[in-house]
């Protein structure tokens, strides 16, 4: 791989020779502008507007337009001899946990190769320390006439760094979130986490530019003289009238792109759903509950009768108890002036005799 950058790694008072390569590419199709009447290629030529010609790359330099419009020449030369120690210099200024660096920070990738035999052994020793203690290396450098931030960690066995954007380059997530108070229910979240656990983890390796992909399909149909394959008519999605309904359907959507059993959705609970005039859950309850209310009052009716009957019988029976009272009082009424003048009888017998 062509280094685009050499110089050296400033690691205390120790100092590695380095070559700067580039750890990314793009596979992205990139388009010529053409004329489209007649497909002839649109080109930039760069004139000079004092001398009114064409010039060449060689010719080409820098140079910083004055508030004025005075332009001031700028060369490598200069740039060069910028008074700093990072013009060369990968500067390493601290040690910190990764899970510091904020993934809004990075930028572009670069692997880091050691410039030769005399930086193997430092190279070496400063890989394996930042192996050893987990942490990342912040430095300082010049690139692309700007002074960058960088971090330094382990990939594989060699040492990779990733440019950061400064902190004050990073904007503030400010009036992005919903102004609007959102309540989300415990049970929305259980179907989330569904979601996600039905979905799992992915191999990034069988990710692929299925863009890219279908360009290029284009690009070689057209190429043989052959119609462009067209695009499948998407699919109408239906209404989703709530979230909940959104993400039981995508559960269950996932489940079967895994081929899963469907009787696994009986892990996914449905709330209550709101009953309307319209709704048949209604009907079918006011059913069920007018049963109900007739079976409840048939028993409480019945119930009724039993005690009147039970009330009925025990009057019945004690008006005859008392009756029976009566009669009895009456027949020893009747019999006890009998004895009394049995007994007048006798005692005026006695008298006589």
């Amino acid at each position: 791989m062509r280094s685009i950058w050499n110089g050296a790694i400033s690691f205390g008072l120790v100092s590695i020779p380095i070559k700067l390569v580039n750890a990314t590419e793009s596979h992205s199709i990139s388009f010529r502008q053409i004329h489209t009447e007649d497909g002839g290629r649109i080109r930039y030529r760069k004139y000079c507007e004092l001398e009114d010609r064409e010039v060449t790359g060689q010719e080409i330099g820098k140079g910083y337009e004055d508030a004025d419009g005075t332009i001031i020449p700028i060369t490598d030369e200069d740039l060069s001899r910028l008074p700093i120690p990072t013009a060369r210099t990968i500067e390493i200024v601290a040690f910190v946990p990764g899970d510091r660096i904020d993934p809004l920070q990075m930028d572009a990738a670069y692997y880091l190769a050691a410039g030769g035999a005399p930086a193997a052994k430092p190279y070496t020793l400063l890989r394996e320390a930042l192996k050893r203690s987990n942490k990342v290396a912040i430095a300082k450098f010049a690139l692309r006439g700007r002074e960058r931030l960088g971090m330094l960690r382990v990939v594989g066995d060699a040492i990779a760094m990733h440019g950061l954007l400064w902190p004050d380059e990073v904007r503030a997530p400010e009036g992005l979130a919903p102004d609007t108070g959102v309540t989300v229910r415990d049970k929305e979240l259980d179907l989330a986490d569904a979601l996600m656990d039905t979905l799992g983890e992915v191999d990034l390796e069988d990710l692929h530019d299925e863009y890219r992909e279908a360009v290029e399909e284009v690009i070689a149909a057209k190429a043989a003289g052959e119609a462009p394959p067209e695009a499948p008519a998407p699919e109408r999605a239906g209404k989703v009238l709530d979230l909940m309904a959104a993400l039981e359907n995508s559960v269950r959507a996932a489940r079967e792109s895994r081929g899963e059993q469907p009787e696994e959705e009986a892990e996914v609970k449905r709330l209550p759903q709101r009953t309307t005039s319209r709704s048949a859950p209604k009907e079918t309850g006011g059913k069920k509950s007018t049963s109900t209310a007739k079976k409840t009052a048939a028993r409480k009716t019945a119930s009724a009768a039993r005690k009147s009957t039970a009330k009925t019988g025990q009057s019945a029976k004690a008006g005859q108890d008392a009756k029976a009272g009566q009669d009895t009082k009456k027949s020893t009424a009747r019999k006890t002036p009998a004895k009394k003048t049995q007994a007048k009888k006798t005692s005026s017998r006695k008298r006589s005799a």
